[in-house]
């Protein structure tokens, strides 16, 4: 998913729910900055003999990071904060593929809501929110290099995507509409050739076969695996419906914490029954741009219907967080950063990877780091 999920998304569901702006806001800021967060482990020195060690939460898709030649930047980036494995099948690398909502994922999210009342509390369910609705996007591919993710670049067709309908307006006003076959024909070796050039870059690594087709919330779209012998080769999705899935459930997490921490509650919120057939509005828009995307959920909750009131949805913080590393940097005594959001942000993500790779997926038979 992009940031008008993660971020606004995550905002609004939050807001409906009936959190507080404030609270709505860092926990959505935590969410999308799972994928902003993508600089290399550091440690921050402090002039008082204090210590923070700042560990990446993301890698940008075509990084030398991600390749089979780091493992271990895969097992410790990719899949706890991006491809939560699901644990089905038998052996190790079919467990590792994600699946939507599964029972790993579940209990993740409870055990991170548990520490709601942390200090750290909202940057961890942020966290966990933006893992949980991975699982919606992300699922049928594991977050390590694997043929389980391989890919038969000429069986992916999309079905409704906005470039595509530009193209061929622009391609039968120019040549005619008996050219349709070459430019099907040319339009089916480009996506064979990106989806190739990605899975060879990215090692085999996530979606990266099937380019960013499982992010865009309105498309349509199916593909067929290479290795049809170890599962159902032929996948169709309809991203619209899994995306609202997404959002109801992340709707239902967003009750508890009212509920488990009134401080958190602003008012009511909304059902999400009342604003069902908004949200398929929105997740429908067929635009490419996730920034012309997020002004969408930006409009409907201004005009009212998203909130139990009309509001703005409050700014990404993500770029004030980044800052505030420099202050880390220039901080003489450590005791005075612990408050900061950002560093919230680093503890909860260092608590939430042990939990995740020592104690939930051991739990469950796993051992990977």
């Amino acid at each position: 998913m992009h940031s008008d999920l993660h971020y606004y998304g995550t905002y609004a569901m939050a807001r409906a729910a009936g959190l507080l702006p404030e609270v709505a806001q860092t926990i959505a800021t935590a969410a999308q900055f799972v994928d902003d967060n993508d600089d290399n482990a550091q440690a921050i020195a402090f002039e008082d003999g204090g210590r923070l060690n700042i560990i990446p939460t993301a890698h940008p898709l075509v990084h030398i990071d991600n390749t089979d030649l780091f493992e271990n930047d895969q097992r410790t980036v990719w899949l706890p904060f991006h491809f939560l494995p699901g644990n089905y099948g038998e052996s190790i690398s079919e467990r590792l593929v994600c699946r939507k909502n599964s029972e790993i994922a579940q209990e993740m999210v409870d055990s991170c809501l548990s520490l709601v009342e942390k200090p750290f509390g909202l940057q961890i369910v942020g966290i966990a929110a933006h893992v949980y609705a991975d699982t919606f996007s992300h699922y049928g591919f594991s977050g390590v290099s694997s043929r389980w993710n391989m890919v038969n670049g000429n069986s992916i067709s999309l079905k409704n995507d906005e470039r595509d309908d530009a193209s061929e307006k622009r391609f039968r006003s120019k040549y005619g509409s008996t050219m349709e076959g070459l430019r099907n024909w040319r339009q089916r070796l480009l996506d064979r050739l990106q989806s190739g050039a990605a899975e060879s870059g990215t090692g085999a690594l996530g979606h990266g076969a099937v380019l960013k087709y499982p992010d865009y919330p309105y498309l349509q779209w199916e593909f067929s695996y290479e290795h049809s012998e170890w599962r159902e080769s032929k996948s169709e999705r309809d991203n619209v419906a899994t995306f609202l899935e997404a959002c109801e459930e992340l709707h239902k997490i967003f009750c508890q914490i009212g509920q488990k921490k009134s401080d958190t509650k602003a008012d009511d919120g909304r059902d999400f029954d009342d604003i069902r057939a908004k949200l398929i509005d929105i997740l429908r828009t067929r635009e490419t741009n996730r920034e012309k995307r997020a002004l969408v959920w930006c409009e409907a909750a201004v005009k009212g219907d998203l909130f139990a009131k009309a509001e703005a949805i409050r700014p990404y913080r993500g770029n004030h967080w980044k800052n505030d590393i420099e202050v880390l940097k220039n901080e003489q005594i450590s005791r005075l950063t612990v408050n900061m959001p950002v560093f919230r942000f680093f503890q909860a993500a260092a608590i939430y990877r042990t939990y995740v790779l020592r104690d939930l997926l051991p739990k469950h038979g796993l051992v990977l780091d």
